[in-house]
């Protein structure tokens, strides 16, 4: 692709597609599984390319028994606690539907959002409910499993936003009290949660819709309740409207429905760990590393106390199972089992998820046997670059390729300004180094005749010219950066907005940076016309 107006097919908010076998962020795994599925095939339950797999899908995913009632009534009391949009408590509703499915995807609940992949998440979800609804009759809901089951504050502690300058900066979270010890779900936002929000309407560049955002999340994050409560209501805000049911995974009110899986987990020391384990082997044989490496002999869950503390041998299985059946509660799932509970709760035909889970989930295949759950399809989350008008003009303009950004240095800069050189210069250098080369080398051909040791002298001495060309290349470039300051603060701002640090915006930036940059019609239009497509990164402009 030779700039994002190459794309294929461009249409309303969607200004390129780009294969990820060219996008240089996507991972080896990422890339099979959307274009080469049968070299992963037989680590997932199906193919989602494939109509009969969604088909059958729908059908594992309806004949099993649940206690329909039961999670409707636990997710129509968050929903009205949290004081739902009236659409997310429909959809809620239509789980008691016998017939009824889910779309599922989640995330740890991230400070203000989380990154802008989260987002992506959460749209992939709701477009593909509605696209799978729309082919197959049956009613699908989406649901956001909002995680507040993690205690790595590291990872969720802060965001990315760039400021009204054009610098990435960062906004974190204060060390609320059990930050790093205990789940998200169980620290407690106290007084200093409001200068955070102070400090990140700070950072962001003032528009329209600044104050909007600030206002939403001092009610979403409020004195007194926890982070995963506040990711949740923050999730809800922007989504609820379309339909998307936020589920609190660490209400102690949902621990019940799981109960049974907790305690079989634990009847069994080390039994899903070492199943991860042997099929993460099958994986590296098919090419791929395994994603997960489970401690031998640990329970694929936690135990709190209130602390998170790992379950590993030895340990009474009995005992923690009667626990566990007994108070629920006190039990919380880790990576390999949390899929399987909510694949127990849930009457789920697909699981949104983004790189790192699509691979872990290959090793998943055998827990799910043992615990009779029926396994979903896993659908890749779209991948996007949300980018502004100018820079995407800039990039077009200049011819220079999407994915050239992604290096943390100015090697295109450098290159489109060697391109750039007046047509004297550049000719008068090239030139010089051809006329150099032809001399040398008719040099070092007559050496061997005066004396055998002098060829390589000659050599040498060639290089050392080339060298000195090459230095004197490079300060005409830098000359004209320092002239053409323009050009330059112009592929600066492309290149912090697609890669900020050299990493992909959907990792790095927080999606809370554009819901104040666009405002609600940044929700509206990715609902309406982000893809569902695999294979592909969206280049997106509002």
């Amino acid at each position: 692709m030779a700039g994002p107006t190459a794309a294929t097919a461009p249409a309303g908010s969607i200004r390129a597609a780009i294969d990820l076998r060219d996008y240089p962020a996507a991972s080896a795994f990422s890339r099979a599984y959307a274009s080469n599925f049968d070299a992963v095939s037989p680590l997932f339950a199906g193919n989602p390319a494939d109509p009969s797999a969604w088909r059958a899908a729908i059908r594992r995913a309806t004949a099993v028994p649940r206690d329909r009632e039961a999670l409707t009534r636990v997710l129509l009391a968050q929903l009205e606690r949290r004081d739902a949009p009236a659409e997310a408590r429909a959809a809620a509703a239509r789980l008691a539907d016998p017939d009824a499915v889910t779309v599922v995807t989640g995330q740890q609940a991230g400070i203000f959002g989380g990154p802008l992949y989260t987002l992506l998440k959460a749209v992939t979800a709701v477009r593909l409910a509605a696209q799978l609804s729309a082919e197959h009759g049956a009613p699908v809901v989406p649901i956001f499993w909002a995680d507040g089951e993690d205690h790595d504050w590291q990872e969720i502690r802060s965001t990315t936003v760039i400021d009204a300058d054009g610098r990435p900066v960062e906004v974190a979270f204060p060390a609320f009290d059990g930050a790093g010890d205990r789940r998200s779900g169980d620290i407690l936002l106290d007084g200093r949660i409001g200068e955070t929000i102070d400090a990140l309407s700070r950072a962001l560049p003032a528009t329209p819709f600044t104050e909007d955002v600030r206002s939403t999340l001092a009610r979403c994050y409020a004195e007194g309740r926890s982070v995963a409560e506040g990711y949740a209501r923050f999730i809800e805000h922007l989504l609820g409207r379309h339909g998307l049911v936020v589920f609190e995974s660490a209400d102690p009110a949902a621990k019940p429905l799981a109960a049974e899986i907790l305690a079989g987990e634990l009847r069994h020391p080390g039994r899903s760990s070492a199943l991860a384990t042997a099929a993460g082997e099958r994986a590296r044989a098919l090419g791929f590393a395994p994603q997960v490496t489970p401690v031998e002999g640990a329970a694929a869950l936690f135990h709190l106390t209130p602390a998170r503390e790992a379950i590993r041998v030895p340990f009474d299985g009995e005992a923690l199972a009667a626990e566990a059946l007994a108070h629920p509660e006190r039990f919380s799932p880790n990576v390999l089992l949390r899929p399987i509970v909510q694949d127990w709760m849930f009457p789920n035909v697909a699981y949104i998820a983004g790189p790192g889970e699509l691979a872990y989930h290959g090793q998943l295949e055998d827990i799910y046997k043992t615990f009779h759950v029926p396994r979903p399809l896993i659908y890749p989350r779209a991948t996007a670059s949300i980018m502004d008008a100018a820079s995407l003009r800039f990039l077009a303009r200049q011819e220079i390729p999407f994915g050239s950004l992604a290096r943390p240095d100015e090697a295109a800069l450098n290159d489109l300004l060697r391109a750039r050189l007046p047509g004297d210069a550049s000719a008068a250098v090239d030139a010089a180094a051809a006329t150099m080369r032809e001399r040398w080398a008719a040099i070092a051909s007559a050496m061997p005749l005066v004396d055998p040791t002098l060829e390589a002298a000659a050599h040498a001495s060639l290089s050392r010219v080339e060298h000195e060309l090459e230095h004197l290349q490079w300060k005409i470039v830098r000359a004209m950066k320092r002239r053409d300051a323009t050009l330059r603060r112009q592929f600066g701002h492309a290149q912090t907005l697609a890669f900020p640090g050299g990493a992909p915006q959907e990792r790095v930036l927080g999606l809370v940076y554009f819901v104040n940059q666009y405002g609600p019609a940044l929700i509206d239009t990715l609902v309406a016309e982000l893809p569902t497509e695999m294979g592909r990164h969206w280049v997106v402009s509002l």
